[in-house]
């Protein structure tokens, strides 16, 4: 089944990730993840996201589309990244959850992705 990892991170982590000493200290420890993941054989998909300032929001009402520049809500948390892996399990996927390098200072959430299928 895959599941998929919501990496939640404070606003100052995205602000860190322009000083020189996180990108030497923390940043190599999001690929050595990822290699873990693929190793494993479970990666299905991933990315990493800039910070929410940069988002764009979409809504649609009475027809008209309306844009904002920027996260739609401001929350302490912003979505940084995802990962979609696919294992037999909730319980394997929070130990992967565990393993991502954000679970010091972030929120990880994991959700089970819908069957595209029973959409159809």
């Amino acid at each position: 089944m895959n599941y998929t990892i919501l990496i939640y991170e404070p606003q100052k982590e995205f602000a860190a990730r322009k000083d020189p000493e996180w990108v030497r200290t923390f940043f190599p420890a999001w690929p050595a993840y990822t290699k873990a993941l693929i190793e494993a054989g479970i990666l299905v998909s991933g990315a990493g996201l800039e910070p929410p300032e940069t988002a764009t929001t979409v809504r649609l009402r009475d027809g008209k589309r309306l844009v904002q520049d920027g996260p739609y809500a401001e929350a302490k948390e912003q979505l940084g990244g995802y990962y979609i892996i696919n294992v037999p399990s909730l319980d394997v996927a929070l130990d992967w959850a565990a393993k991502c390098p954000a679970a010091p200072y972030g929120n990880i959430e994991v959700r089970p992705n819908l069957d595209p299928k029973a959409c159809s």
